[in-house]
């Protein structure tokens, strides 16, 4: 493990608050408060732009730096109240991407008082045999407050499951990405002298990638690293087969990107990434290619084109009332990417890209 990292009883507490926070897309306020407390002793510059990010600069020493922009972003999926049904019943929309499937039953925190709820439908001795073979529509379902519970339309609630470890893993909501919000931390307070490190803590990628957008065009950057919780699609079997298309596997590191649906990582990125893992002995992953994506895919597209890539932590059960991480997954991730920090030039950008 590279020099000066060190993930103990601090860097838990941290991710303990970020991931029992309350921070659904476009209402991400708590964890922005808990982000500003930690980064304003050790950056040079903090701002929160006109969407919520919050923006964190640390200067180099030296003229004409390197700009390095890492992100990670600080909104979680959830729900928002759209109409009360009475007796505290309300209708909710999905906000960002979760499967229906899995919600009946979910016990919720609305609002800002955090008031409890859970997520209802008809039980299944009321329902017949034709209706248990077909999944439930949204529609049908209600997040059930109580009479009296404090609730309104425009409220958003979240999964009430509370952070836990056990062994050698981490069982939490919101792991994807408040994870990444703690590697940043992280990563300003051992920032290298040589580069002018950019942190942006994002808004609403869940729901399109936006507060990204506005975060590069903010900080223009020479090149851009994109922090992540990815999908660890490990189990050993599917459908009673071998499941060959894993994903990511928890336990064998941070998973570097070369492909998915809104990104093709910058080349020399990954070589360098990768090089560096391997110099350093840290364990690392390739994610396989395919679907999903994170804030690169809106990253490398600003100005005349920002060089990115993507290193995720990988979590089971992404989207799901509750994710598990390995906590050495997290340590190499954070490894990993200091290392590559304090060893990255501009001769990274000189080379042609393939």
């Amino acid at each position: 493990m590279a020099k000066n990292i060190t993930i103990g009883k601090p860097q838990f507490s941290l991710l303990e608050k970020l991931c029992n926070a309350s921070g659904v897309s476009g209402d991400e306020g708590e964890v922005r408060k808990i982000i500003l407390e930690e980064v304003k002793p050790y950056a040079d510059e903090v701002r929160v732009d006109a969407l919520g990010s919050v923006l964190v600069t640390k200067k180099s020493a030296q003229k004409d730096a390197l700009c390095v922009m890492v992100d990670a972003h600080m909104d979680e999926v959830g729900f928002m109240l759209v109409a009360e049904d009475g007796e505290g019943i309300y209708r909710f929309e999905l906000v960002g991407g979760l499967d229906v499937r899995q919600l009946v039953g979910k016990a919720v925190l609305v609002g800002k008082d955090k008031t409890p709820g859970v997520i209802g439908a008809r039980p299944i001795h009321l329902t017949t045999p034709e209706e248990r073979q077909r999944k439930i529509p949204l529609d049908q379902l209600r997040i059930d407050i109580g009479p009296g519970g404090k609730a309104k339309p425009g409220d958003r609630a979240v999964f009430a499951t509370r952070f836990k470890r056990v062994g050698p893993s981490i069982f939490a909501k919101a792991i994807d990405n408040r994870v990444g919000c703690a590697i940043l931390v992280e990563l300003l307070k051992n920032a290298p002298t040589h580069i002018d490190l950019c942190l942006s803590f994002s808004v609403q990628e869940e729901i399109g990638l936006r507060g990204a957008k506005v975060a590069a065009n903010y900080f223009k950057p020479d090149l851009a690293i994109a922090i992540d919780s990815t999908p660890a699609n490990d189990l050993p079997h599917h459908a009673g087969e071998e499941n060959i298309f894993y994903n990511t596997k928890l336990g064998f590191g941070p998973a570097l990107y070369t492909y998915d649906a809104g990104t093709a990582s910058d080349p020399r990125l990954v070589r360098f990434l990768a090089a560096t893992g391997e110099s350093e002995k840290i364990p690392f992953q390739y994610r396989q290619p395919g679907g999903g994506g994170t804030d690169a895919g809106s990253i490398h597209r600003q100005q005349a084109g920002i060089p990115s890539m993507s290193v995720s932590v990988p979590g089971r059960y992404a989207h799901t009332s509750n994710l598990v991480m390995r906590v050495d997954d997290w340590k190499n991730t954070v490894a990993l990417l200091q290392a590559a920090l304090q060893r990255i030039s501009p001769d990274l950008l000189a080379e042609d890209r393939p």
